[in-house]
């Protein structure tokens, strides 16, 4: 009985890893298609692959042996998407600047301890505003996609529900209408030329500091890893009775995103979908959940390792598939971003952001996600005054 019991406490962290690993397998159609649509090569595709996958594999791996606990860090998916939503206003160079800065502004707010004031400055209902509506249109563009690739897409769009209603989180639904598509496109013969195997290339970009840039990207990326993933993470992983070093954490967050950005727009961070995966009770024992982030890093690990042939696959996978995974990917992200923007206490403020995310206003040369912000806080410190001190006493 005993030796049963001992088994099913290895399993449950195995199963955890493998789901996880899954997901960072599934999300590969993100990058992919950003890749396209911003026409990069495929060294700079492969380049931004390994180090999105590997970098925060490797810090996983590191953090999770010197702590002794199930310490995940991922390439931010809030930030891939977001680098897609800026690609056309902003060139590769003037995101990676961005990212960078964002680093080193995460790292210094870690390193002074300052992270938690940051809500007092930019509240994240504010910042969820904007992003929800800046994903809107990624998944509108799915279901147009719909319209036109009906049997593709729809297959896809029907894999993805039916495995969340069926399967639940039992396996990763993105994964399945990943397959699933793949499976379509080749019977309907919508597929390119199958991608050889390569070892992934790297090249560098500079960075390019503009204000539009650092005005536009910056602070939204530093909520996206302060805020929005590592200070969760962080409160679930300590109620779960681990010391999770914050401060540390942080610091290397922000270090680990300055430096992978020189290969490509990035973020590195805890998550708290993933945290909450590999360090909840359904992994098992919580002196063996770490198993679970080192079958994860393990997976990411491998990802990263194939980008090369990644890379290629833009020319193998139908551009409505990748449409359509992506709307279904940002699916979750919207409905996280309109609950966070509707329970309060901040409403009229994200509000005016989201709509002023979903619009295509310019004014002195500065895009739709500079003037959400502004337009946000102003509503919010004119209209919601105390309702932002109660936020940030909270």
């Amino acid at each position: 009985m005993k030796a049963a019991s001992e088994r099913r406490d290895l399993l449950r962290p195995l199963a955890a890893g493998l789901s996880l690993g899954a997901i960072f397998v599934a999300v590969v159609g993100i990058p992919l298609d950003v890749a396209s649509e911003l026409g990069l090569s495929d060294a700079e595709t492969s380049t931004w692959i390994l180090v999105v996958w590997g970098l925060p594999s490797v810090l996983s791996v590191s953090f999770t042996a010197r702590y002794g606990e199930p310490l995940v860090l991922t390439g931010n998916i809030f930030i891939l998407i977001f680098v897609f939503l800026l690609g056309g206003e902003l060139s590769w160079a003037e995101l990676v600047g961005a990212t960078m800065s964002a680093g080193a502004i995460v790292l210094l707010l870690g390193a002074a301890g300052l992270t938690h004031r940051l809500a007092a400055v930019l509240p994240p209902p504010i910042v969820y505003g904007l992003l929800a509506g800046a994903v809107l249109g990624l998944f509108a563009d799915s279901l147009t996609a719909l319209g036109t690739s009906t049997l593709l897409v729809g297959t896809t769009f029907a894999a993805y529900f039916l495995s969340r209603a069926i399967l639940g989180d039992q396996v990763p639904a993105l994964l399945v209408a990943l397959v699933t598509g793949l499976l379509v496109a080749v019977f309907a013969s919508e597929t390119g030329p199958v991608p050889d195997p390569v070892w992934p290339q790297v090249t560098f970009t500079m960075p390019q500091f503009t204000v539009e840039a650092l005005a536009t990207a910056t602070p939204v990326l530093v909520v996206f890893i302060a805020l929005q993933a590592n200070a969760p993470s962080v409160v679930f992983l300590r109620s779960q009775g681990y010391e999770a070093p914050e401060r540390v954490l942080s610091v290397v967050s922000g270090a680990g995103t300055m430096v992978g950005s020189f290969f490509g727009p990035m973020g590195v961070s805890l998550s708290l979908p993933a945290t909450a995966l590999v360090a909840g009770p359904e992994a098992g024992a919580r002196d063996t959940r770490r198993w679970a982030a080192y079958i994860a890093a393990g997976i990411g690990l491998v990802v990263a390792l194939a980008a090369g042939f990644a890379a290629e696959l833009i020319d193998f996978i139908p551009a409505s598939l990748l449409e359509a995974i992506v709307g279904l990917a940002v699916l979750g992200i919207l409905a996280h971003s309109l609950k966070e923007v509707t329970h309060g206490p901040l409403l009229l403020g994200p509000l005016v952001a989201f709509g002023t995310s979903v619009s295509d206003v310019q004014l002195l040369g500065l895009g739709r996600f500079f003037w959400a912000i502004i337009f946000g806080l102003a509503v919010s410190l004119l209209l919601e005054r105390d309702a932002w001190k109660t936020l940030t006493s909270g």
